[in-house]
């Protein structure tokens, strides 16, 4: 790795948590009430970011700038996505976080993000000890009509992205009636302050 990747790596990062402790991702209070549907901010955040980039390479591969068929795509393992899912989708219900929030969190000085990252380094080192006997378990549930949604439902890339940004109108228009009815989302302010009222 060069000197230059590492340079842009922790540009990139830093950047990103600035984004995030100033957005108020960084407190609990703002990530557990996705959890209540009380503030749609992180879920509308995190489709928007996915549904952008999928549009963003089909496009780019239709102008040869990006060679799909040279980006790396990960198997679809369906089953251990489950288990993953379940797993860090109750640490983050419980605790308020996820892996990379609770840094933004410890670096701006909350306590309960330390506590959980610690728990978060204990886990990984668990679960690499343990790694023999739960290999199988990571490897759960393949696809094997293929690894992307196109190719696992033998449709053109247009019409899974077509579905997804009419997904992510339908989530900014259902989510925010839903913050209306529910009280409103928590303003960065008050996630950064910590405060768990949210905004009348």
């Amino acid at each position: 790795m060069s000197l230059i990747e590492i340079i842009s790596g922790l540009a990139l990062g830093f950047a990103f948590g600035f984004i995030l402790e100033n957005a108020g991702f960084g407190s609990p209070c703002k990530l557990t009430a996705q959890f209540r549907l009380s503030d749609w901010s992180v879920f509308k955040v995190m489709f928007t970011a996915i549904v952008f980039t999928s549009v963003g390479l089909m496009v780019s591969g239709w102008l040869g700038l990006v060679s799909l068929e040279g980006l790396f795509v990960p198997p679809a393992l369906l089953g251990a996505a489950a288990i993953g899912g379940i797993l860090v989708g109750s640490g983050f219900a419980v605790g308020g976080y996820c892996p990379g929030t609770s840094v933004v969190g410890l670096m701006s000085g909350r306590l309960d993000a330390s506590v959980f990252l610690l728990g978060l380094i204990v886990g990984t080192l668990v679960f690499a000890g343990a790694y023999d006997q739960l290999e199988a378990l990571t490897t759960m549930g393949e696809v094997a009509a293929g690894d992307t949604l196109p190719d696992a439902l033998g449709v053109s890339s247009l019409w899974v992205n077509g579905f997804m940004v009419i997904a992510a109108v339908a989530v900014f228009i259902g989510g925010t009636a839903l913050e209306r009815r529910l009280g409103g989302p928590v303003s960065a302010a008050q996630a950064v302050a910590g405060a768990t009222k949210a905004n009348p």
